[in-house]
């Protein structure tokens, strides 16, 4: 700019051929008013005194008619600069004539999201791209997103009528308003929204690109605990943080999914608070993390068809009643097999991404092009005893570090839980004593989400959950207190469940010289109660391996499923149910799990058949007095 330096309140002309003068956009505010600077105003009224000029729908003031060089009626234009900002806050402005000048439009300031708490009260200039578009009773709100976060802009039609019909989702747009706060939240105030023209959206996304794609990268953290094992994977968790941060920043939901169990939940809930971290960094709406992330069980180890026919039920619901896109699916401690298929293939219909995170046997080549991201031990030569909750601790404090202080003793509850005989359960249990648990009260913890998400069945549990874990809990004796409570509570129903149990276990020697142990559960046991069939196997058969020092085998059974726990046996389950489906005609056999915790299911009358079938598969199996047993909680 030229500084009119000769121009002043006596109305001396101005003859300099390169002066500038600047015509303001409507939404211009006052911080586009400069000293010394040279404006076009319009007269908006004539009094005695002198006549008041609009430079923008923001910025007014008076020119006194000592300041005047000329006579002006209402809608008249002429050349003022600023006179005097007085303590009131009014403005005065003095006329200036210029013969020739260089006239010049100048548009607000474009604002960054992440500034908008400076600038509130102002008018702004946003450009960004509309990544949701909800009609509420009132307002419309469009959340338009630049490269530096993601701010609500509400816009106001009578009747609670769609404003701006013409904007639609991933709309680059250019939004005019001002900034206001609500409920202790930022928003901006809609004057004008434009959807840019092609070339100059093209410009916006091509400068945006960079920068999102820097605020997706996950951070750089090191491990909690030195493990040459899961250091192999740390690439494949760094692309799933990347991916879930990336999907944070264009507004698509995550519906997230996990085995209801222990290393489930101790894998969902630090991933949960950590993704709920970064979207409140993110968006300017307090309420986003509620509309944008949802944590769900899931009681089998896959994927089922009702969980999917839910998940996408609601999925369209909130696509047409809020305006998000539809959701990346995040599967937790299962979705990594066969059985997990037929659902996948039902998502392949719409546009909705699949990242799994798991440690049960997989099956690549069944998931293979159904799924966008696979993080898995197994394909990188480990086994199920790196956990998903470790794996998820890490991918948590990947996608936001201040979480660390919240999960360090995660991974040992995970561990725990899943009866994880892994080289880093000494470094994980060491990692919880400095935290202050003990490996009694890491059991506990673990036995307390056990209990508690059986009776939430297939709610989340929210606070409930975080506060038995203590992830982001804010008062540790709560914590303490629920977790006695809820541990005491499983203890004593086991015990009465073994009550029941134990006396209806019978006994084989198989020819391999392991220990078989069967127990009808549907018959013997306790139903509709704390535990469930699959742990109810699993505490009977720790009290046979405990017992006898011996390899051991247990199933336990109903009429149309069989739950396997194995110690000291080198089982397969996933290739064992594979062949019994081939073998067995008209058993409609499915199922799978780990190597050696797993569970069947087939036709309630080809029961003895499978069981049979399975027996004489197990009684071939080689012993392995080195083969530890995994006891993730495989449900019915």
């Amino acid at each position: 700019m030229s500084p009119a330096d000769d121009a002043g309140g006596s109305g001396v002309a101005v003859s300099d051929s390169e002066t500038t003068v600047y015509d303001l956009a409507d939404n211009c505010d006052f911080d586009a008013v400069s000293e010394g600077e040279l404006y076009v105003g319009a007269v908006n009224g004539v009094v005695e005194y002198g006549v008041f000029v609009d430079l923008s729908d923001a910025v007014s003031g008076l020119v006194h008619d000592s300041n005047l060089v000329g006579s002006y009626a209402v809608g008249d234009e002429l050349v003022v600069e600023l006179d005097e900002v007085r303590d009131n806050d009014d403005v005065a402005f003095a006329e200036v004539e210029v013969e020739t000048y260089d006239r010049q439009s100048v548009e607000p300031d474009s604002h960054d999201v992440a500034r908008l708490a400076d600038a509130i009260g102002e008018s702004v200039l946003l450009e960004g791209v509309v990544v949701q578009a909800k009609q509420t009773s009132g307002p419309t709100v469009f959340q338009v997103r630049d490269a530096t976060g993601i701010a609500p802009c509400t816009a106001f039609e009578a009747g609670g009528v769609r404003a701006y019909p013409e904007v639609g989702l991933d709309d680059v747009v250019r939004v005019e308003g001002r900034v206001e706060t609500r409920d202790g939240a930022i928003q901006v105030e809609v004057d004008d929204i434009t959807v840019l023209d092609a070339d100059r959206a093209a410009e916006v996304r091509d400068w945006q690109a960079d920068a999102l794609d820097d605020l997706a990268d996950p951070h750089d953290v090191d491990p909690l605990v030195e493990w040459p094992a899961l250091d192999k994977l740390r690439a494949d968790l760094e692309a799933v943080a990347k991916r879930l941060r990336r999907t944070v920043l264009e507004g698509r939901p995550i519906r997230m999914r996990h085995h209801a169990d222990g290393d489930g939940i101790c894998a969902s809930v630090p991933v949960q608070v950590a993704l709920e971290r970064f979207i409140e960094d993110t968006y300017e709406d307090a309420d986003a993390a509620r509309h944008l992330l949802k944590r769900l069980p899931s009681k089998a180890p896959y994927y089922e068809m009702e969980d999917v026919t839910r998940d996408l039920n609601f999925a369209l619901a909130d696509r047409d009643r809020h305006g998000q896109k539809l959701p990346l699916l995040l599967m937790l401690d299962n979705g990594s097999t066969e059985e997990d298929t037929p659902a996948y293939r039902n998502l392949a219909h719409y546009d909705v991404p699949i990242v799994v995170v798991d440690h049960h046997h997989p099956d690549p080549d069944a998931v293979e092009g159904l799924v966008d991201e696979h993080v898995n031990p197994y394909l990188h030569g480990e086994d199920y005893r790196i956990t998903t909750g470790m794996l998820c601790v890490e991918l948590a404090r990947m996608i936001d570090p201040t979480v660390t202080d919240d999960v360090r003793h995660v991974p040992a509850v995970a561990g725990l839980s899943d009866r994880s005989e892994a080289d880093a359960m000494d470094d994980y249990l060491a990692l919880a004593r400095e935290e202050g648990y003990d490996e009694s009260e890491l059991r506990d913890v673990g036995e307390a989400l056990d209990y508690a998400t059986f009776w939430l069945r297939y709610d989340d549990g929210g606070p409930l959950v975080t506060d038995a874990l203590n992830v982001d809990c804010d008062d540790e004796t709560r914590h303490r207190e629920l977790v006695d409570f809820l541990s005491t509570r499983a203890e004593r129903d086991v015990q009465r469940q073994l009550d029941a149990a134990m006396d209806h276990v019978d006994h084989e020697d198989l020819d391999n010289g392991a220990h078989l142990y069967r127990i009808d559960v549907e018959n013997h046991a306790h139903r509709f109660t704390y535990p469930a069939p699959g742990k109810t196997t699993g505490e009977i058969h720790d009290r046979k391996v405990a017992e006898t020092g011996d390899p051991v085998i247990t199933i336990g059974y109903g009429p149309d499923f069989a739950v396997l726990r194995s110690d000291g046996v080198r089982l397969d389950i996933p290739e064992m149910v594979a062949e019994l489906e081939a073998e067995v005609d008209g058993g409609g056999v499915s199922g799978g799990g780990h190597l050696v915790v797993g569970s069947i299911k087939f036709v309630r009358g080809m029961r003895e058949a499978v069981l049979d079938a399975l027996v004489e598969k197990m009684a071939d199996a080689e012993i392995d007095e080195e083969l530890g047993s995994s006891a993730a909680s495989v449900e019915d």
